[in-house]
Formats: structure tokens, sequence, C-alpha cells
């Protein structure tokens, strides 16, 4: 069985990402991302930290706005509107979960399409849905085809079962993939166990982003299929895994992503090629 590890994945992404920096850097055009956090959640602060790590290596500038916990809607609204008009941040990034008295979708919503570079709003959601290229696409949702992409394996044609319907994963990869002609069926949470296991063990390709270990295990899978893992979860002893089992399921399958390994480098990776392509693309509306 192939191991379709990210790494490799990433570092094609990372050497394109540098390669647009110098050139926008060599016109004056410096890329930047802006983080917006909420709060000082342990597990944004490693994010952020991680992202701006990452950002730096690549030549592109980090932009911080940190705001209190409780600071209302409206003042979160009125920042984003700051860094919406600030013609030097060419892509903005938002710690989610907000806090809770907040209305998330509210907020999201404000955040300029052109600016986007994770997919949360409404408008780039709806430009994967009518096939319009509004936006971007969620970076999540678009390392699962990018990965299928790098390691030559086709969708075109193939059948695919997607695990989840989330608007960050579910429902844009499912868009994404009938976009290249793939046949897409959607489970989730409702769908029968029965049914689940038979759908995917009918499919080519099998995409599980449920967020629940063991979603995926031998009973659901066919000689030759791959398994991406999107699934980021915690056992018992704290070691992360993805929603595969996979010493039951790796057995049949001809390709799988591992947890950790997989998806995350290639998730952060398109985040910062986003900036680069939103840098180039206002320098040249601009």
């Amino acid at each position: 069985m192939e191991i379709l590890k990210g790494k490799p994945v990433a570092d094609r992404i990372k050497e394109y990402i540098t390669a647009k920096a110098d050139e926008l850097l060599a016109r004056d055009v410096v890329p930047t991302l802006g983080i917006l956090r909420v709060g000082s959640s342990e597990s944004d602060i490693a994010y952020e930290n991680s992202a701006v790590k990452t950002a730096n290596s690549l030549g592109i500038h980090v932009e911080k706005y940190i705001m209190d916990e409780k600071s209302t809607e409206d003042e979160v609204i009125e920042v984003l509107k700051v860094m919406n008009e600030d013609s030097n941040i060419h892509g903005i990034l938002i710690f989610r979960p907000l806090p809770s008295h907040m209305d998330e979708d509210r907020v999201r919503n404000h955040i300029a399409v052109e600016k986007d570079i994770d997919g949360i709003s409404d408008a780039s959601v709806g430009g994967l849905f009518t096939g319009n290229k509004t936006g971007f696409p969620p970076c999540t949702a678009e390392a699962a085809v990018v990965i299928l992409d790098h390691f030559k394996i086709p969708v075109e044609g193939k059948r695919v079962t997607v695990i989840g319907r989330s608007l960050v994963v579910g429902k844009p990869l499912a868009m994404m993939l009938l976009e290249r002609n793939a046949t897409v069926t959607i489970c989730h949470s409702k769908t029968p166990e029965d049914a689940m296991i038979e759908y995917c063990r009918q499919s080519d390709i099998i995409i599980s982003a449920a967020g629940k270990i063991g979603t995926v295990d031998a009973r659901h899978v066919s000689k030759g299929q791959v398994i991406v893992d999107v699934g980021i979860n915690f056992d018992d002893d704290g070691k992360m895994c993805g929603d595969v089992t996979l010493d039951e399921s790796c057995e049949d399958a001809a390709a799988l992503t591992p947890v950790p390994g997989g998806m995350g480098s290639v998730t952060t990776a398109l985040l910062m090629y986003h900036v680069t392509e939103a840098a180039q693309a206002q320098h040249h509306k601009g």
C-alpha cells in the first residue's frame, strides 16, 4: 500500500510560493497575511505561531490583530473592516470558533471575498457551488484534491464517497470533485451505518472528514481503494489520529494518507499559496 505523505506535496507548493513572493517583492509588493485572533486559546496561539513561522520562511509578512475575548461582535467586525480596507493586507485569517457570545456567521461574512484566503465566507463557498471561481476554496477541502493530483490519482469518472457535510470540508470538497467529473456520494451522521459501509465499499476513493475515530475501518474498505483521511482526532493517550482505523483497513487499500503527516502540511501550504495569489490579483487590480 502506498502512503500518500503530505510533505512532498507541501514542499512543491512552497517552492512556487517562494518564487511568487520573490516576483512580487521585485515589484515592491510584500505579500501580507492578516491574522485576527479573539481571545487567548492555547490552540489558537500555537496555530498562530506556526502560521507566522511558515509565512516568514516563505517571504510572506504577517500583521496580527489580537482582541480580548470579551470584545463585542461589532468591535470584531470593525477590525475586519479596517483589514479589508488596508491595501497592504492581501489575505485575512480568523481563528475559529469565536467566543460563544458572537454570531460567527455574521462575522465571517464581513471578510472581503478577495481576501478570504480560507474560503469561509458565503461568497467564497457560493463560488464553488456556482462554478464562477469567486474567492478561494477552503484550504482543507482543496488539500484533499491537491494530494490526489500530486500522486496522479485520477478522479474523473471515479466513484468517490465523502464522509462529512460541513462547509469547511465535506460540501465544498464534493463540489470540487463534481467539477472534476467524479461521481460523488456524501455520507454523514444521519446516514445508516450499513448504507455507509455499502457506499464506501463500492467507491474507488473514500475521503473521510467526519472528525471521529473509527469512522472508516475494514468493513468499509475494498481492495484497491484510495483513502484520504482528513480527520484530526486524539485518542485516550493523547495521540493524534485520523478517522481511519489503520491496523484494520490498510491491508486492502491501494493508497492512504497518514495522520499525522498527511493533510496538515498541505493545508497550511495552500493557505500561504492563497496569500500570494491574492497579493498578485490585488496588485494587478490596483
